[in-house]
């Protein structure tokens, strides 16, 4: 039996129930369902339109029904359209008439988006905490680099030598910033739509404030057809991920170029590789690939989900329905790319040697010794013009870089001394920048910021408010 069956003549054909049924995926709001249900029970008694007995009998069927969820015996049955039926129809089965009671004042417009945004704010919380998992492996790895030093790359040609430390941190501070986006998320996602009806709220003594609260909501809706149509939190937090997957993709992106053995600047731990089916020497990076082939998967969730949403008139409509599989594969997809690339990245074994090589090539001076010669009062556009043609006479063979500088007019040894091994990466001194002494406020910067962000985030957890 349907919920509305007592307007319908007929039941509603099997092909359409099919069609319109969520409880194969839906299935996982269960236990958040209970919880709302617990608190619209409690705020139906405090209305008095249940006595304390009704209630008591309501709240031992949920907590039963809960603990059913929790050890995997409740059972679903055909007839369940969704989670909040099947909630419901074992609750009257423990209950017996005082089930009938339960959705007094109560639609499944506002219990539904209860629900959800229940399950988004713990499940949100949980990524911002995968992804700090991530950026504190990376942080780890960058204070163990020490002074090792590996090219940094412009348009995937070698640019400058930067310290490898300072290289690993800028993953990871794109990830601190997809944590403070997960944190303003939560602040959206904390509002209880409960209590708003279908759409215009209800004539019943229902005190949304007061449920509000017992949810660990930090307010309630201010516009009832606002409250049930709303969902801007998943579209945020299918766009919040969708960034950070967006960062993880060009992790990986990385990992898979600087493992081949044209880079040769990482090596991948057996735990975190895969062989092929056909050639024995291979060992492939995976998971990195993965990360960055799931990127598209999340880009595609938040652009669907938009397109859902950008026609939709007040309030609700059966279409906010698809909400529900983007959102649960985005926070899924994301949480463990976050958790696998921190155990890739934890395993990375690095070949400073084949590092420095590249980083140490004399060309990568080149900028160097045009602030040489800007510290000596040459303009830059001509400082520039100046290395530029002797990188030019350099690579047409004629002599090599050090040997050109040393016998300019405008050098000499002085400046020939930056090519040397690692004079150049000594040299960086601005704030921020890939040099030893700036390197070396950046960690610790970055550490304060990770014990910020967790606090942020401990903030937002429901549990702890």
């Amino acid at each position: 039996m349907t919920l509305w069956s007592g307007r319908m003549a007929a039941g509603p054909s099997e092909l359409m129930m099919a069609f319109s049924a969520s409880i194969g995926f839906d299935r996982r709001l269960a236990w958040d369902d209970v919880q709302g249900s617990i608190a619209h029970v409690h705020g139906l008694e405090r209305a008095e339109l249940l006595d304390c007995d009704q209630a008591a009998a309501l709240v031992d069927a949920l907590e039963a029904v809960a603990t059913e969820i929790a050890d995997g015996s409740f059972a679903y049955v055909a007839t369940d359209e969704d989670v909040h039926t099947a909630v419901e129809r074992r609750v009257t089965e423990i209950a017996g008439e005082t089930g009938a009671r339960l959705h007094t004042g109560r639609s499944r417009n506002d219990q539904v988006a209860t629900a959800l945004r229940l399950y988004t704010r713990r499940e949100l919380g949980e990524v911002g905490r995968a992804a700090l998992g991530l950026a504190s492996a990376l942080l780890a790895r960058a204070t163990k680099a020490g002074d090792a030093r590996l090219p940094g790359y412009t348009h995937l040609q070698r640019a400058q030598p930067v310290l490898l430390a300072h290289h690993l941190l800028a993953h990871g501070w794109a990830l601190v910033r997809d944590v403070d986006r997960i944190v303003d998320a939560l602040e959206r996602v904390d509002v209880s739509p409960l209590g708003a009806g279908a759409l215009a709220g209800t004539s019943l003594g229902l005190d949304p404030d007061a449920t509000a609260a017992e949810l660990g909501f930090g307010s309630r809706f201010e516009n009832s057809m606002d409250a049930v149509s709303d969902r801007d939190f998943v579209a945020e937090s299918l766009f919040v991920c969708a960034l950070l997957g967006v960062h993880l993709s060009r992790l990986g992106e990385e990992i898979v170029l600087f493992s081949s053995d044209e880079f040769g600047f990482y090596g991948l731990d057996d735990a975190w590789a895969t062989g092929s089916s056909m050639l024995p020497q291979k060992k492939n990076p995976d998971v990195a690939e993965l990360a960055r082939g799931k990127a598209g998967r999340l880009v595609g969730h938040l652009a669907g989900f938009l397109t859902t949403l950008k026609g939709l008139p007040l309030s609700y409509n059966r279409d906010l329905q698809e909400d529900k599989e983007p959102l649960f594969d985005a926070l899924d997809q994301v949480s463990l790319a976050c958790r696998a690339l921190a155990g890739l990245v934890t395993s990375l074994r690095f070949d400073l040697a084949a590092m420095e090589r590249a980083a140490d090539a004399p060309t990568l001076a080149a900028v160097d010794l045009a602030e040489w010669l800007v510290e000596r009062g040459m303009p830059f556009r001509q400082a520039h013009g100046v290395v530029g043609s002797l990188v030019r006479a350099a690579l047409d063979g004629g002599a090599s870089l050090a040997e050109l500088v040393g016998a300019h007019p405008d050098l000499g040894p002085d400046a020939a001394a930056l090519l040397e091994p690692g004079a150049a990466s000594a040299r960086r001194r601005s704030p921020g920048g890939a040099g030893s002494a700036a390197v070396a406020v950046e960690l610790e910067r970055f550490s304060r910021r990770l014990a910020l962000d967790e606090r942020r985030l401990d903030e937002r957890r429901p549990d702890e408010r």
